[in-house]
């Protein structure tokens, strides 16, 4: 009988616990430096949701290694809901499938709590280029093999590039960024002739005529940028790979911890103003249940190992 009142003792103070959550700033740990897409869209939902929750989110960025950096410091957090992962498809899909060895399961290994959406990817080229098609690009590069660079600030314009140019028979040479931001400003000053890359930065700069929007991986066209068309609109083949954001906690995060951050990022997402914003990013909010979470991380990280083993790449 005593352990049992000790027990429903326990309960009760872990119950008041939840229920006071939070009670201090939560940290948020963005897998990229600030400038580029993932860092800028934190700084869209943090605020309305720091509000919802009542307190305080601090966006702490940890760059490098592709995501991994950032996902082992969630990884060995205390899972009491103060540190939270915005988690991208470069560490959660691209970097398990490209070791060997994976560094974690982005399942088993971390709290799923919700989807925050998808990234609008465009391809860019510099103005100075003589491209104005997805078509003009191809043909370009074909005659000049070798001469045209092409950067990369995560994982999925890796894949991206690379199946469009191994698809297309192109040979370009690879200029590797720690995020969109630091690429976006070798783009502009046209050290980089094209880019598959977020709009974040780079769309103010088509309008000014300093850089050419040649198409879109996203299935339709997008107002930010409505000029350029789908893949599958330029006579393409569609990359068959989705750059996804959403949040993660460490493993074993309590559910009671998981609802509310979950419930209260949906209000977030649904809010005009927010969905405002992130249209300025090309970016497709879209919530979704744990479990929702859990299925679509699985389904990309078998998505991502196909381009993986399609371009024989590793991080190895």
């Amino acid at each position: 009988m005593k352990r049992l009142f000790t027990g429903f003792a326990a309960a009760l103070v872990c119950s008041a616990a939840f229920a006071q959550y939070p009670n201090k700033p939560i940290r948020l740990i963005v897998p990229f430096p600030p400038g580029g897409a993932a860092e800028l869209g934190a700084r869209i939902f943090t605020q309305p949701l720091s509000q919802q929750l009542g307190q305080p989110i601090i966006i702490e960025t940890r760059p490098g290694a592709e995501g991994i950096i950032a996902s082992e410091a969630v990884r060995q957090a205390a899972p009491d809901g103060y540190t939270l992962y915005y988690g991208t498809a470069t560490g959660m899909s691209y970097a398990p499938a490209a070791k060997k060895v994976p560094p974690y399961d982005p399942v088993k290994d971390f709290t799923p709590v919700s989807l925050v959406g998808i990234f609008g990817f465009f391809i860019f080229s510099h103005a100075s280029m003589p491209v104005h098609t997805v078509g003009d690009l191809i043909g370009y590069a074909r005659a000049n093999p070798g001469k045209l660079n092409y950067g990369t600030g995560n994982a999925t314009a890796i894949l991206a590039n690379g199946l469009f140019a191994a698809q297309h028979k192109l040979d370009m040479v690879h200029v590797p960024y720690r995020g969109d931001g630091p690429l976006s400003i070798d783009l502009i000053a046209g050290r980089v002739n094209v880019a598959f890359a977020t709009p974040g930065t780079l769309a103010p700069q088509v309008k000014e005529g300093k850089l050419r929007v040649l198409a879109t991986m996203l299935p339709s066209r997008n107002q930010l940028l409505p000029t350029a068309p789908t893949m599958s609109e330029a006579g393409l083949a569609d990359v068959p790979i989705t750059p996804w954001g959403g949040i993660f906690g460490p493993p074993k995060m309590p559910k009671e911890i998981v609802d509310r951050v979950g419930r209260e990022l949906a209000i977030v997402l649904a809010k005009p103003e927010v969905k405002e914003a992130f249209g300025r990013l090309a970016f497709e909010p879209r919530s979704s249940t744990p479990q929702e979470l859990s299925a679509f991380v699985v389904q990309q990280l078998e998505a991502y190992g196909r381009g993986v083993r399609a371009m024989n790449l590793s991080l190895d």
